[in-house]
């Protein structure tokens, strides 16, 4: 099962230079490869798959974040890409990502421990152990699989973290009992077996 869970980050000023870096390549990707793929359907009428990859060959600064952000770009772009052609009537044509809008986030992925918790901090790829407001402990046993960093229009961080855990059925144990003593007097026969006698507490 999964769960998720939502902190404070508190960046250093390297840190939040690092994160608008980050900001910037996901929506600068996932515009371009949407420019390219409108740009391929225009002239073939047919849809174009591309990938992040030779992108990074042409801008090479692309190279300085986390690649894994960058793939998810290309899936969230695959879905509205995907959906567009499912049902174009209802989704319409996906949309520029705007650098004027208050929020703007990414997502990247736990591969090896590259996400991690440690103490007050959670260690990010391309940015380093970034200071967290860990109001809650993550549940015990579960493994981090995606985190998404995300600057609200006021200029705070948070990170939205989603752990899967095995839903483990804690036993229950009693801690009041109730005792009852049954008695009934005389033979048991046919005519008295129905006639009900009261209970000895």
């Amino acid at each position: 099962m999964n769960k998720a869970y939502r902190y404070r980050l508190y960046p250093t000023t390297e840190q939040k230079i690092m994160f608008a870096k980050t900001f910037g390549c996901v929506r600068f990707i996932y515009n371009k490869m949407l420019g390219d793929r409108l740009d391929y359907y225009k002239e073939t009428g047919k849809k174009r798959n591309n990938t992040p990859a030779p992108y990074k060959e042409d801008f090479l600064w692309l190279k300085e974040v986390d690649s894994l952000a960058l793939a998810n770009a290309q899936m969230n772009l695959n879905k509205a890409y995907n959906n567009f052609f499912r049902n174009r009537k209802h989704f319409g044509k996906p949309r520029f990502q705007s650098k004027k809008t208050g929020h703007v986030s990414y997502s990247t992925n736990n591969q090896h421990g590259s996400v991690r918790i440690e103490g007050n901090k959670v260690r990010l790829p391309k940015i380093g152990s970034v200071k967290l407001c860990l109001h809650r402990p993550l549940m015990e046993n579960s493994t981090i699989k995606t985190v998404t960093i995300s600057k609200t229009s006021s200029g705070k961080y948070y990170i939205s973290i989603l752990a899967e855990y095995e839903n483990q059925i804690l036993p229950i144990i009693p801690k009041k009992f109730l005792g009852l003593d049954f008695a009934m007097h005389g033979p048991i026969n046919a005519a008295t077996s129905c006639i009900k006698k009261p209970a000895t507490w």
